[in-house]
């Protein structure tokens, strides 16, 4: 497969006469280079989606309780905690660009790995260990991306990361209904499917440039100016940067007003991923428990909710320019909550009705879930940019982790009218911080938007 190559003289034509880099056009460039970062949020979806089907048949096969179900639905979330909050700092300090395709070399090897499992211990381990691989990628790929987005288009651009999450998710219950089919080893080759993706970005991310800024922070100024020529043309230099900042520490993240941004993006993320991840990873069963399908059926109800969500991101989508970033958070946030709650409060509506709620919870949604990735990139300096974005990604997976966890374990001990209100008062949360502590970071360049 081709690296992401430079610019064509069309490209560069277009960025020439440019003063910032927050200012030049969309180019090939940065399409290639959203298209292959969004690989990451696709895997992400693909992997923690393919469990929930594959459990419906290890299962009754392995006579698992619903702790170890649980468990192994739960252990790649554990591991996105170690992956991104680990793998944050450590791309903060040593470059973009070093691990961008080495995590998903990883991803490959522990997808087959899977495949040749004999128990679920050795299932608990890889999943765990895969989901540090994912967790790595969350803030190599959305740093780098960030940092070469000029500022009308980076919205777009993230928000493109999330949409792909949907993508991957719908996915993997879709090829979950065909490879099951197989016989009863079918989830074997459902757990290994994502190493073929995988290792398809791995070819495609190959050649990747690092990152100007991150070059910059480090002192590597003719680095940085090669970079530059490079994806914006001959006319381009790390006089189009800023000012140059300085590497930082780890604790950085949690000091003083960056403190607060920290606070602000682990709980809104939090709350926005544990209902999500915890009815995605259990869909078919959340769903029968309702009522809303046959035998059989429920993982066609989750592609349907897949779907239904994927239309939320993109409908929320070009409203992160045009309302700015705090109005979708907050009144989205709102719109994802209410259905939860009426579904806790009446679980016996009637299927049309609850299928509907369930439709508005999954579209709402989308917005919340399309700023995971956008506010902590705007909000925090290129010198501890990654850092940040893995510390809330480790925190929202701590609570999706607990989600996935418990969901099993309420919806056989509570029912699944519980089971939602919990899920609602955890995005009510979400909604009271967004209202208390979400800036508004429209039309910014990433200086003005991380500045103290």
């Amino acid at each position: 497969m081709p690296p992401v190559p430079a610019p064509s003289a069309a490209d560069a034509s277009q960025s020439s006469g440019r003063a910032l880099l927050e200012d030049s056009a969309l180019t090939s460039f940065h399409r290639r280079l959203t298209v292959y970062s969004a690989g990451g949020p696709f895997l992400d979806g693909l992997i923690l989606g393919v469990i929930g089907v594959a459990l419906t048949q290890i299962g009754p096969r392995w006579h698992l309780s619903g702790l170890w179900e649980g468990l192994l639905a739960a252990a790649a979330l554990c591991g996105l905690l170690i992956g991104g909050t680990v793998f944050g700092y450590v791309t903060d300090r040593f470059g973009r660009h070093i691990m961008y395709t080495i995590d998903l070399a990883a991803i490959v090897v522990f997808s087959v790995a899977q495949a040749f499992v004999t128990g679920p211990e050795q299932l608990l381990v890889l999943r765990f260990l895969i989901g540090i691989a994912v967790g790595a990628d969350y803030p190599i790929a959305t740093s780098l991306l960030a940092e070469f987005a000029p500022r009308k288009h980076r919205g777009a651009m993230l928000g493109l990361l999330t949409v792909m999450w949907s993508v991957g998710s719908a996915a993997a219950y879709l090829v979950g209904d065909l490879l099951l089919r197989l016989g009863p080893d079918g989830w074997r080759w459902l757990l290994a499917c994502p190493a073929l993706p995988a290792a398809i970005l791995v070819a495609l991310r190959f050649g990747t440039p690092e990152s100007p800024r991150w070059l910059l922070s480090q002192g590597r100024v003719e680095e940085a100016e090669a970079v530059m020529r490079k994806v914006f043309g001959p006319g381009a230099g790390v006089a189009d940067l800023g000012t140059p900042t300085q590497p930082a520490r780890f604790s950085t993240v949690f000091r003083g007003t960056y403190g607060k941004r920290t606070a602000f993006v682990s709980v809104f993320w939090a709350c926005s991923v544990m209902p999500i991840y915890a009815i995605y990873a259990f869909g078919p069963q959340l769903l029968t428990a309702m009522g809303l399908s046959g035998d059989g059926d429920g993982t066609l109800g989750s592609v349907a909710i897949s779907l239904v969500f994927l239309v939320g991101c993109l409908a929320f989508l070009p409203l992160l320019n045009r309302a700015g970033r705090r109005p979708v958070l907050i009144w989205t946030f709102v719109a994802s909550t209410v259905p939860l709650l009426v579904l806790g409060v009446l679980p016996g509506l009637p299927a049309m009705w609850a299928g509907l709620l369930f439709a508005v919870y999954a579209i709402a949604v989308g917005g919340p879930t399309l700023l995971q990735w956008i506010y902590p990139n705007e909000l925090f300096p290129t010198e501890i940019r990654a850092t940040a974005v893995g510390v809330g990604t480790g925190f929202s997976r701590i609570a999706a982790a607990i989600g996935t966890f418990l969901t099993p374990l309420a919806l056989e001990h509570w029912g699944v009218g519980a089971t939602l209100l919990l899920a609602g008062g955890v995005s009510a949360v979400g909604t009271v911080v967004s209202m208390a502590m979400a800036p508004e970071t429209r039309g910014t360049s990433l200086e003005a938007s991380s500045a103290t």
